[in-house]
């Protein structure tokens, strides 16, 4: 029987490698994204050498229309893997009220109202799986990320109530919390600063997107049947 998996922002580091983990290992996959639609085309084109069907969802998270957009695309899931979103940078006190309820829209409702829509589908398939990408700032917060650490620990919260609320009918969900993972989000820092943060982490060196896939992809597997509700820090031991 063919499955079907949902991942938002998979245009992004980490949502790409998982598109490409999964295409692997037969998934079918409904592909979110915004704004770069010439680099999804080409991501497209990239993914069919795995011989799988490609459904790309174009949509605008930070607004109601485009949960409505992705929910409406969907027609058989077997998981979802919600890994879309933006970290601003800088002091709390420099916000705008936009970025605060863009973010809060962007991490923390729309998530929950796609997951909250879209459950029906996953529960008709004896076992099915949700996982959101939270961060290590999530777990334990971030000066200069204090909205990001919000909305990610937010997600964390979440995943632990609903893991209890839905267990019994077959779905599981689960939190990833990278820590620093070698994308684009980190282009706003120098070589210089990226070297210090390295030097901070226990293994020495950022994560890469690959890695965080590999969690995830164990995630919506079989072999992973008896883990719900858990937060899996894949940091290189940089918070334990």
């Amino acid at each position: 029987m063919k499955k079907f998996a949902l991942i938002t922002g998979a245009s992004g580091g980490i949502g790409a490698a998982t598109a490409i983990k999964l295409a692997r290992e037969g998934w079918n996959l409904y592909l979110h994204y915004y704004k770069n639609e010439q680099k999804m085309m080409e991501f497209l084109k990239k993914l069919k050498t795995y011989n799988t069907e490609l459904i790309p969802i174009c949509a605008d998270l930070s607004t109601e229309a485009g949960v409505q957009t992705v929910c409406s695309s969907i027609f058989h899931l077997n998981a979802i893997v919600c890994s879309s979103g933006t970290a601003p940078y800088g002091l709390f006190t420099d916000l705008s009220e936009h970025t605060i309820d863009e973010m809060l829209q962007l991490h923390v409702k729309s998530p929950l109202i796609i997951i909250q829509k879209l459950l029906p589908q996953l529960m008709k398939t004896p076992e099915s799986s949700i996982v959101l990408i939270s961060s290590i700032w999530g777990q334990t917060g971030a000066a200069c990320e204090v909205i990001y650490s919000t909305v990610k620990g937010a997600q964390i919260a979440f995943v632990k109530a609903l893991s209890k609320e839905i267990a019994r009918s077959g779905t599981r969900i689960n939190c990833v919390a990278p820590g620093a993972v070698n994308t684009n989000m980190l282009q706003r820092f120098s070589e210089e600063e990226i070297e210090v943060l390295a030097s901070e982490i226990p293994v020495g060196r950022l994560a890469e997107p690959e890695e965080i896939s590999d969690v995830i992809a164990f995630l919506l597997s079989k072999e992973s049947s008896y883990i719900t509700g858990q937060v899996i820090g894949v940091n290189g031991g940089w918070y334990t």
